[in-house]
């Protein structure tokens, strides 16, 4: 689950890059990094990812196996897919690949997450920051903001593609998270699946 997690949403993150319509608040400011260091998306993505988990240091927050598989893999995922993939032209095409692209991301959320294997970098400094007795709702918005805004200036893709999957995302790991949650701990038959607990 996890590892299939983590190809889907290097996936998701290529067909988001190939529609051109704009992308999640990080990876806006991923592709700024990479415009302006000439560097490839995928190795910003694993650079980024490692000095994230520098800022974890100092909340004492301790990283896992699917937390270190994360910061290399998806953008490993990235850089493979983006050498097969071509661009594509037309506009219903590109539409096309943003909603197939916020589709997947939903479902490789659920996935990598519902392994239990630990966060992601950026999922566990919001988190951690969050412990330290800032409202989770204000610290996720505040450093989204931040990255998202950085991302512009350093000439990220932003546009409809960016509030399509601010819009979707939550509502489709509320979907996939619990019932891949339910298969990691072996009682995928249930017929009742637990809503996530909230944040």
């Amino acid at each position: 689950m996890l590892l299939a997690g983590l190809a889907l949403y290097g996936l998701s993150l290529t067909l988001l890059v190939r529609a051109g319509l704009g992308l999640a608040p990080w990876d806006v400011f991923h592709q700024g990094v990479s415009e302006v260091t000439g560097l490839s998306l995928g190795t910003v993505i694993v650079s980024t990812s490692f000095v994230v988990l520098l800022l974890w240091i100092p909340l004492r927050e301790r990283p896992g196996v699917g937390t270190i598989a994360n910061a290399i893999l998806v953008g490993v995922g990235v850089d493979v897919f983006s050498s097969v993939l071509p661009d594509v032209g037309g506009t219903a095409a590109r539409w096309g690949l943003m909603a197939a692209g916020i589709m997947l991301n939903g479902v490789a959320t659920g996935l990598y997450i519902g392994a239990g294997m630990g966060p992601g970098p950026r999922d566990g400094l919001m988190t951690g920051i969050a412990r330290r007795g800032h409202p989770i709702r204000v610290v996720r918005t505040s450093l989204e903001v931040a990255v998202l805004a950085a991302g512009i200036l350093l000439g990220g893709s932003f546009g409809v593609g960016t509030f399509a999957y601010a819009l979707c995302i939550g509502p489709l790991v509320h979907i996939f998270l619990p019932r891949f949650t339910l298969l990691a701990s072996g009682d995928g038959c249930s017929d009742t699946v637990p809503a996530p607990a909230p944040a």
